[in-house]
C-alpha cells in the first residue's frame, strides 16, 4: 500500500458537474477555462463562476486543476501564460499541460506554479517520466495504453514523482497527442487543439485490393472502443502506485459526473479501508455505473491486451445497461387522421410487455433494439418501477419484435440525486473536530481544526464566562451549540469542552464565536491561494526572445526521402535526395546493423511509441554523433545522454518558439514541422528556430497510430504478427464520405492509419524557403521505389525552380494542400 491515499480526479465542464463531482466525494477536479483545453465545447468556467468553484472546492478540501491540454500556436503564447496566471490567482491549484513551451514558459516565469504533464504529451515509459521530473514537472498523466505492471516498472523507477492513470470513461482509438484523423477527415477540427469531431466512432469498412469489404458482419465500427472501467482493478492500481485516478467526462452531464465520482469514491474508501463490500453492494454499484452513459466497459489495456474486448465494433452511442427484452406487443385499435393528429402519433402505436431480469424506476429512459440490425430501435419511458421478473408495459410509437433487448439509457434515479446535490448550499462540507473553552473569568473560546489537516484551525474568543444566574449551562449543551454549523462548509466531527462548573452564558453569544471561529478557519484555509494571487500579480510575463540561429542550422536546401525497403532507397537517392530515412523496423528487415545503417548513411526513424518492452527494438539505433528521428520525448532524452544528433519527428509538435527552444535545450538538432501548422504559422515559426527545419511535401499522413491492430476487424487474427497474411496486404478502410484510408499494421501489432489523399506542398517551396525551412520530405512510406523515385525526381525540380527563383509546376492531380492554407481550430 502507497504511503499516501490516490487521489480520486473527477472531471467537471462547467459549475453544475464541479458541484456534483465534489459532493460526490472527488479529492480533485479537473475543467478548463477559455479556448486553450482539449474540451473547448463543453460550457467550462466564466472568470466568476471558477473563483467561486476553487473557493468551494479548497474549503471542502479539494483541489482544482486547469487543463490547458492542447498544442499553443505562437501567436497564443502570451495569451496562454495571462490565463495560466489568472487561473491560478483566482485560486487554481495546478495546471495540465500538454504543449512542451508553454510547459518551459510556465516554469520559466512562474516556478511556483504546479505542472502536471498531459496525456496528449504522450508519455508511456520511466524514461520519459524521468524526463519530465527533471524538467520540473509534479505529475505525469500516462498513456491510457500500459498495463498496470508498467505502471508499477515506471513507479518503481520514478518513485518521487506522482503519476496519474485513465480509471473511467471513454478511450482515445489513437495513443493521444498524435491524432490527426480529425483535423484531415472533418475540416481542420482538430484532436489536438480542442475540436476533436470523433470520426473514429464513425463507421468503416476494411476493404481488400479489389474493393471487396473483409470486414466481419457486426464489425461496422473499427476505431471505435469500449470505455475503461477499472473498478475490479483499484487494489492493483493502487499497489502499483498510481497517486491519482482520472475520471473521464468534461462534456457529460451532472448526474454522470456524480454518479460515476460516487461509485469509485467508495470503493477507493473499501480498498484503501481493507473491506469486502458485499455483494448486493457491488452489484448495485455496477448497476449504478452501467446507467450512465457508457458504451460498454473494458480493462483490456490495463491487463496488457489490447484484442477484440476492447471494442464496441457495433456501435457507438450509449448502452446503458441490458434489463429484459421485449415479451409481447399489442397494437392500439385503428386511429383516425385527426386523432394521430390530436396525440402526436406519427404512425402505427401500440403497447410492448417487457420481461425484466433488472429493475427499472419511474421515469428511467428505455431503448428497445433489435440486435438482428443494431439500427432498428426506438425510445421510451417507464410510467412506473418495476422489479426483476416483472412484466412492465411502456408505449411504443411503432410495432416491436419479441426477442428485442431492453435496455436502461438513462436513469430518472442519477438525474434526481445530483439534482438534489445542486440544490444544496454547500455541495460537501469537511470534517472539523472543535475545542472549546469555558472557564469563569476567562473569554469564552472556540477553536476549530480540520481533520484531515489539523495544521488548518480556526480560533475566536469572545464574552467573558461569568457565573449562572438561573440555569448553568452542561457540557452537552456547548456541543450542541457550537455543533450547529448551518451554513457554514464545515461540519463537527467531535467536540472537546473545557467548562467549569456553574457556568452561565446566552447561546446566541455562543454561536457568534463559533461563527467567527469558522470565519478564522476558512480564512486560514484560503490564506496560500491568496498569498499565490498577490504574489503572482508582480510577475512580468516577459515573452522568450526569438533565439538567433544557430550553428548547427542547415545552411543548404535538401530533398530528404522516406524509404521502406533499400532498394527504395537507392532509387530515391538515384533521383535526388540527399538524405535518406528509414523506420528502424524496415531497417531490422533488411538485416541491416545501427553501424551498417551509418554506412550506408541512412537516418533510422524510430517510433511514436516507445514503451519499456519497445526498448530492446529502438535503442541500439541511438548512436553517438550519429543523426536519428526521434518520436517520442524518452528517446530524445536517450539521444541526449549518448550524444546524438536528434531530430523531433512531427509526432512531438512545435507549434511555437518557446518549443523549439525548450526541446533544442533539451538536445534536439533539427525539428520535422506538424502537418497541422498553416503556411502562415510557418512564416512566423521558422525564423525563429534556433535548429534546421523540415516539412513533408510529398506524401499521405500517417494519422493514427493505435496499439489496437484494426485489421482484427475482419475476425482472422492469428494472434502471430509475423506470419499475418492480412498484414502484407494493402488493404484500405472506406469511410462515409467514400473516401480510402491505407491500413498497415507493424510486426509488432500496432496500426498505422494514414490518410486518403497524398499532401503536395511542392508548389509552396518558394515561400517555405523564404520562411526558413531548408529540408524537405518526400514520404515514401506507401510508395514503391519507381514511385518513389518518381516523387523525389518532382521534388527536387521544384526545390531547383524555387533556388533559380522560378515558380515549380503545379500541385499533382489528386492530392491535397491539407491544413496549409486551412488553420486548424
Amino acid at each position: 500500500m502507497p504511503d499516501r491515499s490516490p487521489e480520486l480526479l473527477a472531471p467537471a465542464g462547467g459549475p453544475a458537474p464541479f458541484a456534483a463531482a465534489l459532493a460526490a466525494g472527488a479529492d480533485a477536479i479537473y475543467m478548463g477555462m477559455g479556448a486553450f483545453n482539449a474540451r473547448r465545447k463543453a460550457e467550462n468556467f466564466t472568470d466568476e463562476a471558477f473563483e467561486a468553484a476553487c473557493r468551494t472546492a479548497h474549503l471542502a478540501g479539494a483541489r482544482v486543476y486547469v487543463t490547458i491540454n492542447i498544442v499553443i500556436k505562437d501567436r497564443e503564447m502570451a495569451d496562454a501564460l495571462e490565463l495560466v496566471r489568472r487561473c491560478a490567482r483566482l485560486g487554481a491549484d495546478a495546471f495540465i499541460i500538454q504543449d512542451w513551451g508553454l510547459f518551459a514558459e510556465v516554469r520559466r516565469l512562474m516556478p511556483s506554479i504546479e505542472t502536471h504533464i498531459s496525456t496528449q504529451a504522450n508519455i508511456h515509459d520511466a524514461r520519459g517520466v524521468a524526463w519530465c521530473e527533471a524538467a520540473g514537472a509534479d505529475r505525469v498523466t500516462l498513456s491510457r495504453e500500459l498495463s498496470i505492471e508498467e505502471i508499477a516498472t515506471i513507479h518503481e523507477a520514478c518513485p518521487a514523482i506522482d503519476l496519474e492513470v485513465f480509471a473511467h470513461g471513454s478511450i482515445c482509438f489513437s495513443y493521444s497527442g498524435i491524432c490527426l484523423l480529425s483535423s484531415f477527415c472533418q475540416a481542420g477540427r482538430s484532436a489536438n487543439r480542442g475540436m476533436c469531431a470523433q470520426p473514429c466512432r464513425l463507421p468503416y469498412e476494411l476493404l481488400d485490393e479489389d474493393g471487396s469489404v473483409i470486414s466481419a458482419p457486426g464489425r461496422g465500427r473499427p476505431l471505435c472502443p469500449r470505455d475503461t472501467c477499472t473498478t475490479d482493478l483499484l487494489p492493483r492500481l493502487v499497489d502499483a502506485g498510481a497517486a491519482a485516478l482520472k475520471l473521464e467526462g468534461r462534456m457529460k452531464a451532472a448526474d454522470y459526473v456524480y454518479a460515476v465520482t460516487d461509485v469509485y469514491r467508495r470503493e477507493l474508501d473499501d480498498v484503501l479501508a481493507g473491506r469486502e463490500p458485499k455483494r448486493d453492494e457491488r452489484a448495485a454499484r455496477a448497476r449504478q455505473l452501467k446507467r450512465c452513459f457508457n458504451r460498454d466497459f473494458t480493462h483490456a489495456y490495463q491487463d496488457g491486451r489490447s484484442d477484440d474486448d476492447m471494442m464496441s465494433y457495433e456501435r457507438s452511442n450509449n448502452r446503458g445497461e441490458i434489463v429484459g427484452r421485449v415479451a409481447d406487443f399489442r397494437a392500439h385499435e385503428p386511429l383516425t387522421k385527426g386523432e394521430r393528429m390530436r396525440a402526436q402519433i406519427k404512425g402505427p402505436a401500440g403497447v410492448a410487455a417487457l420481461a425484466l431480469d433488472a429493475p427499472v424506476g419511474t421515469g428511467d429512459l428505455l431503448e428497445l433494439r433489435d440486435d438482428a440490425d443494431p439500427d432498428t430501435f426506438l425510445t421510451t419511458l417507464a410510467r412506473r418501477d418495476a422489479a426483476a421478473g416483472e412484466t412492465l408495459e411502456v408505449e411504443v410509437p411503432r410495432p416491436v419484435v419479441t426477442g428485442w433487448r431492453v435496455r436502461v439509457i438513462r436513469s430518472q434515479e442519477a438525474i434526481d440525486r445530483a439534482d438534489a446535490v445542486l440544490k444544496r448550499t454547500v455541495p460537501r462540507k469537511r470534517a472539523v473536530d472543535a475545542r472549546v473553552r469555558a472557564r469563569l473569568g476567562e473569554p469564552f473560546c472556540v477553536e476549530v481544526f480540520c481533520c484531515d489537516d489539523p495544521a488548518l484551525r480556526g480560533r475566536a474568543e469572545g464574552f467573558t464566562v461569568e457565573a449562572a444566574r438561573t440555569r448553568a449551562v452542561s457540557r452537552d449543551d456547548l456541543i450542541e451549540h457550537v455543533g450547529r454549523m448551518g451554513s457554514t462548509p464545515f461540519e463537527m466531527h467531535s467536540c472537546e469542552v473545557e467548562l467549569d462548573e456553574g457556568c452561565g452564558m446566552g447561546f446566541s453569544a455562543v454561536h457568534a464565536v463559533r461563527a467567527e471561529a469558522c470565519a478564522s478557519l476558512e480564512a486560514a484555509i484560503l490564506a496560500p491561494y491568496e498569498e499565490q494571487a498577490q504574489t503572482l500579480a508582480e510577475v512580468r510575463l516577459a515573452p522568450l526572445s526569438p533565439a538567433a540561429p544557430a550553428a548547427r542550422r542547415a545552411a543548404i536546401s535538401e530533398i530528404c526521402a522516406i524509404a521502406t525497403s533499400l532498394d527504395a532507397a537507392r532509387a530515391a537517392r538515384e533521383a535526388g535526395a540527399a538524405r535518406i530515412y528509414m523506420a528502424v523496423d524496415d531497417l531490422a528487415a533488411e538485416n541491416m546493423s545501427p553501424e551498417s545503417v551509418q554506412l550506408e548513411g541512412i537516418i533510422p526513424i524510430l517510433d511514436e511509441v516507445s514503451r519499456e518492452r519497445d526498448h530492446a527494438r529502438l535503442d541500439p539505433w541511438i548512436i553517438a554523433n550519429a543523426p536519428v528521428a526521434v518520436g517520442t520525448i524518452s528517446e530524445l532524452a536517450l539521444a541526449a545522454e549518448r550524444a546524438a544528433a536528434a531530430e523531433l519527428r512531427s509526432c512531438i509538435p512545435a507549434h511555437n518558439a518557446a518549443c523549439l527552444a525548450f526541446l533544442t535545450n533539451a538536445g534536439a538538432h533539427a525539428a520535422w514541422l506538424s502537418p497541422e501548422l498553416s503556411f502562415t504559422e510557418i512564416e512566423r515559426l521558422a525564423p525563429q528556430s534556433p535548429i534546421t527545419l523540415g516539412i513533408t511535401v510529398f506524401g499521405k499522413p500517417r494519422v493514427m497510430t493505435s496499439e489496437h491492430c484494426i485489421l482484427q476487424v475482419a475476425d482472422a487474427c492469428i494472434h502471430d504478427c509475423e506470419r499475418c497474411s492480412l498484414r502484407r496486404r494493402k488493404l484500405v478502410l472506406h469511410n462515409i464520405d467514400d473516401k480510402l484510408l491505407p491500413v498497415r499494421t507493424v510486426i509488432h501489432g500496432r496500426s498505422h492509419l494514414y490518410d486518403a489523399y497524398a499532401l503536395d506542398y511542392t508548389p509552396q517551396l518558394p515561400q517555405l524557403l523564404a520562411a526558413g525551412v531548408t529540408r524537405f520530405m518526400v514520404d515514401g512510406t506507401l510508395l514503391e521505389p519507381e514511385e518513389l523515385a518518381a516523387q523525389v525526381a518532382r521534388a527536387r525540380r521544384a526545390l531547383d525552380a524555387a533556388l533559380a527563383g522560378k515558380r515549380p509546376s503545379p500541385r499533382q492531380k489528386g492530392t491535397s494542400s491539407g491544413c496549409l492554407f486551412a488553420e486548424v481550430e
